[in-house]
C-alpha cells in the first residue's frame, strides 16, 4: 500500500472504528448505568427488616425490607445506588432503630427480588410506588433519602409527593451531567437513554433538604453535588465530609447526622 493510500485510508478507519465504539456504549449504557441490576437475589432470612412486596401501576412487583418505627416518629425511605441492594443497610436499620426510626428499602424494577428491567422512567414509577406503599402503610411522616443514583429517584418522589424531608447522599446535578464530564469524546446528550435531570426537578422539592457529599468523591464529584445545591429551593443544608469518597461516605458520621436531621422534622406536616 502506497504511503498516499494509506494516509487516505487512515482517516475513515478511524472514524468507522469511533462510530463502533459509540455503538457499543449506546447498546451497552444500561448494563453500565445499573450494575447491580439481575444479581444474586436477596435472601430470605435477612440480617433486617421484614420483606415486603409493592406492586407498581404498570405492573412490577418489587421487594423491599421494611423495619417498623413508632407511631410518633418519621420513617425513612431508602432508595440506593445503582450496584447496591437492600441487605446491605442492616448498619443504618438498627441505628435507625435504636431512636424508634422506621426504613423502607426498595428492590427497583430488575434489581434482586424485583421483577422487570431498569430505566429512568421505571424507577421514578418505582419510587412514588414505594411512597404509596409507606403512606399507607406506616401512617406517619416519610422522609426520603437517596443515594448516588437514588438521589435522583427522591429528589423526583419528593416533589411529587408530600414528603416530610429530603436527604441526599452523593447527587448529582444530572446523570447527563456526570457522563459529560467523564466521557467528554462522546456525544453523550444524543445517546443517553436516562439523563436523571435532578436539575429540572429540584425546584419542586419545598421539603427541608439534607445534603451530603464526601469532598474526594471520585464517582460523583462534589462539584457536582454542590452545583444541585445551588439551585435547590430553601430550606436547605449542606454538610462535606473531608477525607471522605463515594464508598466510605457511609459511616458513624453519617448516620448520626441522618438521625439528626430526622429527629429535627418532627413539627413538619408530611
Amino acid at each position: 500500500m502506497s504511503v498516499t493510500r494509506y494516509l487516505l485510508i487512515l482517516p475513515l478507519m478511524t472514524v468507522i472504528a469511533y462510530m463502533a465504539f459509540v455503538s457499543l456504549v449506546y447498546l451497552s449504557q444500561r448494563a453500565l448505568l445499573y450494575p447491580g441490576a439481575g444479581v444474586t437475589p436477596v435472601p430470605e432470612n435477612t440480617s433486617w427488616g421484614e420483606t415486603v412486596h409493592i406492586k407498581t401501576p404498570d405492573g412490577e412487583m418489587l421487594q423491599g425490607l421494611y423495619s417498623q418505627g413508632g407511631s410518633d416518629k418519621p420513617c425513612v425511605l431508602l432508595f440506593f445506588g445503582n450496584g447496591d441492594r437492600v441487605d446491605n443497610y442492616a448498619f443504618l436499620a438498627r441505628a435507625l432503630a435504636e431512636r424508634s426510626i422506621g426504613l423502607l428499602a426498595i428492590s427497583y424494577r430488575g434489581y434482586p427480588g424485583s421483577t422487570g428491567s431498569p430505566s429512568e422512567h421505571g424507577l421514578l414509577t418505582d419510587g412514588l410506588a414505594a411512597f404509596d406503599w409507606l403512606s399507607a402503610r406506616a401512617g406517619s411522616k416519610i422522609v426520603v433519602l437517596g443515594r448516588s443514583l437514588g438521589t435522583g429517584v427522591a429528589v423526583n418522589t419528593a416533589g411529587q409527593r408530600p414528603a416530610a424531608g429530603v436527604i441526599l447522599v452523593s447527587p448529582y446535578l444530572s446523570v447527563l451531567s456526570v457522563a459529560q464530564t467523564r466521557y467528554p469524546f462522546l456525544p453523550v446528550e444524543l445517546l443517553l437513554k436516562d439523563p436523571f435531570r435532578s436539575d429540572l426537578n429540584i425546584g419542586k422539592v419545598n421539603q427541608p433538604k439534607l445534603f451530603l457529599h464526601g469532598r474526594l468523591d471520585d464517582s460523583i464529584p462534589l462539584s457536582s453535588g454542590q452545583a444541585l445545591y445551588r439551585i435547590a429551593p430553601e430550606p436547605k443544608r449542606m454538610l462535606i465530609y473531608d477525607g471522605v469518597g463515594h464508598n466510605d461516605i457511609l459511616n458513624d458520621s453519617m448516620v448520626g447526622d441522618v438521625i439528626r436531621f430526622v429527629e429535627a422534622l418532627k413539627g413538619n406536616a408530611s
